[in-house]
């Protein structure tokens, strides 16, 4: 995104943005168009660390606002939980141009959409020379709802003035959500990271959908609108309208499934926001419970269940690619012991799960493992004994045994059970959603084709840069495409209650499985 490739080196990501803003000047600006994050049709977005807006949109411009709202349809449909997933849920959109007064229908049968509810548009646009897209101007539309009623299958249409989904013609443009039950369950979660846009993508999706799960993990490097993924004002590929692509390759699920994102080093964008996502803020509107939700988008909680989740940024503490390292100054390590030592203590949750980008344990030629990590959470894990990590940045799939203080607490087989509370914490690395694969220094070795392998080369990225190590935690590797599937069982307190995790191939083949359980309280 244009800046010496030795000056971007040595900066931050808000100093990357701040280059950008001064390089595109305003008479740039004004000639090529701003960007704006203002009110627009009733809704406003301004990130909170982001700098004021620049100059308005050149008067041609006016007339995208103009266009007769019968010829834009919305598109892009995605779903996120709220603070409280039996009560609150946003349900975002994109729509082409910029359209006057949106909102959302929503009703428990699809022949009874009488609430009309007004909705907000967050609108983003990046100039010409940002990266490889021309002008560009996105529309993302978000209707936050809450007051639902917990368990409660809803029917919703998105439009805006001149598209009411509510007219005969556009019943098919309705969409379905089901809020989390107020009572434990079983229930179905699925997970990967690294998607991008393209066929691997799409085939996962397929498999995702048949899953019915309650809600779909994703961990980091989203669209991959950057596709360097270095935080740096030198990532010249990077191209706004992939988001567009990818929103609409991910709506067949979205649309019915919470799609909960953590924020990978491919999802910071420099030209947006000091912190690289502030273009992330425009597009999603997710629960805003975490540390610092302004600075901090993408660290959040929440309960589904009997299971709580957590998703960290784990940018703040990478030494590998330090764009953004150090950026929460330590409150997110300490919101995460917070929220730790909260969900342990609460009657209901018996299942901890978090997810963020960076591995903690990998075995991939690429990235491998991340030491800041190990560093700053691994220990914070296995104190309060989570039950499950998953983790994307490396595209392939592997799975560890049990592991604490750095080692194999317990062997974990194919098929086998761990016991968190007892013995230590599983890692997965679901990486293989979409994007070119890696390689394995080992060998494959995954369901119906094990290969044992006692010890395996690898190195872990610290602050002095990368250090060799021979491990013997690598169980499972698959490299090709899959995703995650968790079945959660509970059980009468006491008893044991269940996660069962099993890989998924892109073919529907299973690749791994084995069980999590602990006693239910």
């Amino acid at each position: 995104m244009g800046v010496p490739e030795k000056l971007a080196e040595r900066m931050s990501m808000a100093e990357r943005h701040e280059y950008l803003r001064s390089r595109f000047s305003r008479r740039t600006l004004i000639r090529g168009g701003a960007v704006t994050l203002g009110t627009v049709a009733g809704g406003a977005f301004v990130p909170g660390a982001a700098a004021p807006a620049a100059a308005a949109p050149p008067a041609p411009r006016r007339a995208a606002e103009q266009v007769d709202g019968a010829l834009a349809a919305p598109f892009g449909r995605h779903l996120a939980w709220g603070n409280d997933p039996r009560t609150e849920i946003t349900v975002s959109w994109q729509v082409p141009v910029a359209v006057k007064r949106p909102f959302i229908r929503i009703g428990a049968h699809p022949w009874d959409l009488s609430r009309k509810i007004d909705a907000e548009v967050r609108t983003l646009h990046t100039p010409a020379g940002v990266g490889a897209s021309g002008d560009h101007t996105q529309y993302y539309v978000h209707a936050k709802l809450s007051r639902l009623r917990p368990g409660q299958t809803y029917y919703y249409g998105v439009g805006h003035h001149g598209f009411d989904p509510a007219e005969p013609h556009l019943l098919g443009t309705l969409g379905t959500f089901t809020t989390a039950p107020a009572h434990k369950a079983p229930f179905t979660f699925t997970a990967f990271g690294d998607e991008g846009v393209g066929y691997h993508g799409l085939a996962n999706n397929a498999l995702i959908l048949g899953q019915n799960p309650a809600f779909h993990l994703h961990a980091g490097d989203i669209a991959y609108g950057d596709p360097a993924g270095a935080g740096k004002t030198t990532d010249t590929g990077f191209d706004s309208r992939t988001w567009d692509q990818f929103l609409h390759q991910t709506e067949s699920v979205a649309k019915q499934v919470p799609w909960m994102p953590a924020y990978g080093n491919h999802d910071m964008e420099a030209w947006y926001s000091p912190n690289g996502y502030g273009g992330e803020e425009a597009r999603w509107s997710l629960p805003d419970n975490g540390p610092d939700p302004a600075n901090l988008p993408g660290v959040y909680s929440f309960v589904y269940g009997n299971t709580a989740v957590i998703s960290l940024d784990a940018n703040d503490i990478s030494y590998e690619i330090p764009a953004n390292l150090g950026i929460s100054g330590g409150t997110q390590t300490t919101w995460l012991e917070t929220q730790l030592k909260k969900y342990r203590a609460a009657r209901d949750v018996d299942f901890v799960v978090v997810f963020f980008h960076h591995c903690a344990y990998c075995t991939s030629t690429a990235h491998a493992s991340e030491g800041g990590v190990r560093q700053e959470w691994v220990p914070l894990f296995e104190k309060y004994t989570v039950d499950l990590v998953i983790n994307g940045h490396n595209h392939q799939y592997e799975r560890t045994d049990v592991i604490k203080g750095d080692t194999v607490a317990k062997k974990l087989p194919i098929g086998g059970t761990a016991y968190p509370e007892t013995e230590g914490v599983v890692y997965v690395t679901a990486g293989a959603a979409g994007r070119s694969l890696y390689a394995f220094t080992a060998p494959d070795t995954y369901e119906g084709h094990e290969k044992e392998t006692e010890s395996v080369a690898s190195f872990v990225n610290l602050k002095d840069g990368k250090r060799s190590e021979t491990v013997a935690w690598s169980r499972v590797r698959y490299l090709d495409y899959s995703f995650l599937r968790v079945d959660v069982t509970p059980a009468p307190r006491g008893r044991h209650t269940t996660l069962t995790v099993s890989g998924i191939a892109e073919t529907g083949e299973r690749i791994d499985h084995f069980t999590v359980a602990r006693r239910a309280k």
